[in-house]
């Protein structure tokens, strides 16, 4: 069994005492791999431990940077010290980080590694030096920056409900009330506020996609989508398999979520369904509150997953322990939640904006799934073997979402509040997934027309938010609203083309879970066999460790959604 009491690293290429301060005190390190002699194969594995730890200390140093920051947007300081690493530090690594790469593949010896373990590595090692061009360093440079605006931005957006102040990830709560003229007040308030900073992200955006676009011409491809295809590894599926994803959706999951609005329409008692209506409650069915605080979050999460597995709470209690939770919303913080694995220490960081609603408790056990992750991974030899695919790393955590229902009764004591918690996750499993083919088929027609104009950029996304919107909900006179919506999706800023994943990862994860209703016990050993391998092995053996299929195909999407049909509440 797995063991979650996990231990910082020994060093023994860097001083135990070495912090990243400035690249002259880092290059001797890199200069020095970029320049050692490898004689015979143990050297050689010498040496990709040495590069594996310098490559943990950097990239660990990186992410405390952006986890502080994102905790407080307003902290210049915070700020700058992201910066400095983006613009004086990680443009120095870049070159070192090719000749590395170039000395591996070059090196006598490599032939006589372990084929099995090193094929995915020296697959990715191989897709990296195809790609590396020194003109683009400055502009990864300037991306990472500017990237990094959308959350200074967005942290700053607050509304006044009934004369409070609340961030927008507060107000949303009031969309759950019964009382539905507060619940339209608060919608358009929200979107009002967005409006205000509509002009500021077109032109950011705008900036992003030129930028992305030139690094993608300079690495010898047409287009941004070509070149993220080859540098996020998409070695095991083609943007063919992603438009047959979209069509698969617009077939199979839509007359669910019609057949969803339908039923809440009747239970509201609404003629018509209307946006701010979809998180709603009748009159007299109060909203859901799992929970009071963060504080209540994480103790009831460790709780639920101490029954679903002791493992799993063990990993929760030991980043505790270390203070790696940041879960309430304030002013200030950045937007959304992540799990922020770390290189070197081994246990992550969450961060996310919880308010109190059942939304928090889904966010959080993901969130949670990531971190178990981490956890299991984090034994691996090399950090390279640690950095596995996002289309396994979702399925970790969406996985974590339907096992975990099986104890949600440790924030629902209720029966009838359980069971509104189960529906409205089973009822989100099916929502999201027209939302995941909107905003992936948006990007694919984004960077293939890097040059659009705002206009012609609204125009597409107004077309293909219609493809895929349900047809129960009336959206009249909210087209200001609706042309907008994408700058709420962080990722079109932040990570560009990271969306379709989550998509990909649910489908495993209902396969996950399907297992899990048919046997918990071989379902979870199944779950925790393929987070153990990281990224030692192809994303298709991956899926099959955990007794899946990859599969985007249409039918496949049919069988699945049939079953969590099935399975939804009566």
């Amino acid at each position: 069994m797995a063991s979650a009491d996990i231990k910082k690293k020994p060093r023994y290429f860097l001083p135990e005492d070495f912090e990243v301060t400035t690249w002259e005190a880092l290059e001797p390190y890199f200069k020095e791999l970029s320049e050692r002699p490898l004689n015979t194969k143990q050297e050689l594995e010498q040496w990709l431990k040495d590069s594996s730890e310098l490559e943990a200390v950097v990239s660990e140093d990186a992410c405390w940077r952006q986890v502080r920051m994102t905790r407080d947007t307003e902290n210049k300081a915070l700020t700058e010290a992201f910066t400095f690493f983006y613009t004086a530090i990680q443009p120095n690594i870049q070159p070192y980080a090719d000749k590395i790469n170039r000395k591996l593949v070059g090196c006598a010896y490599t032939a006589e590694l372990d084929q099995d373990k090193y094929f995915t590595y020296l697959r990715s090692v191989k897709k990296s030096i195809d790609l590396f061009r020194e003109e683009n360093i400055p502009l990864f440079a300037e991306l990472s920056v500017m990237q990094q605006q959308y959350g200074a931005i967005a942290g700053k957006m607050t509304i006044e409900v009934e004369g409070k102040e609340y961030t927008l990830q507060q107000a949303s709560r009031f969309l759950e009330s019964h009382d539905r003229a507060l619940r339209e007040s608060v919608y358009r308030k929200i979107n009002e506020r967005r409006l205000q900073d509509k002009d500021t992200f077109n032109e950011l955006f705008t900036g992003l996609v030129r930028k992305r676009h030139q690094v993608a011409l300079n690495a010898g491809f047409s287009n941004y989508r070509d070149y993220m295809f080859v540098e996020k590894g998409r070695f095991d599926y083609t943007k063919e398999d992603c438009f047959n994803f979209h069509e698969g959706v617009k077939q199979y999951v839509l007359p669910l979520v019609n057949i969803i609005n339908r039923e809440k329409k009747k239970k509201l008692g609404l003629d018509v369904l209307k946006p701010w209506d979809t998180e709603a409650e009748p009159e007299g069915v109060s909203p859901l509150r799992p929970f009071a605080s963060g504080k209540e979050l994480l103790e009831k999460s460790i709780v639920c997953f101490n029954r679903l597995r002791p493992f799993f709470a063990d990993c929760l209690r030991k980043m505790d322990e270390l203070k790696r939770f940041d879960l309430d919303s304030r002013k200030g913080k950045a937007p959304g939640g992540y799990n922020m694995p770390l290189a070197e220490s081994g246990a992550p960081f969450i961060f996310m904006n919880a308010a109190g609603q059942m939304h928090d408790v889904t966010t959080m056990v993901h969130e949670g799934g990531h971190a178990v992750h981490s956890f299991l991974a984090h034994p691996l030899e090399l950090s390279a073997f640690k950095e596995y695919p996002i289309e396994m790393a979702e399925v970790a955590s969406m996985s974590m979402e339907l096992f975990s229902m099986e104890y949600w009764d440790t924030f629902f004591t209720d029966a009838n509040d359980l069971q509104r918690a189960k529906e409205h996750q089973l009822e989100r499993v099916i929502t999201i997934m027209p939302w995941i083919a909107t905003i992936d088929k948006f990007q694919h027609w984004l960077y293939e027309n890097p040059f659009h104009t705002t206009e012609e950029r609204t125009n597409r996304w107004m077309e293909i938010l219609q493809e895929f919107s349900s047809a129960e909900i009336d959206f009249g006179g909210l087209e200001p609203y609706r042309e907008s919506a994408w700058q709420r999706q962080l990722h079109l800023f932040e990570v560009p083309f990271y969306y379709i994943e989550y998509g990909i990862a649910q489908l495993g994860a209902i396969g996950m879970w399907k297992q899990f209703k048919e046997n918990k016990e071989n379902a979870l050993d199944n779950y925790m066999k393929a987070l153990s391998l990281g990224n030692i092995k192809p994303l298709p053996e991956l899926y099959a460790s955990a007794g899946l299929q990859f599969n985007l195909s249409p039918a496949y999407i049919k069988e699945l959604m049939e079953f969590v049909h099935t399975e939804m509440p009566a």
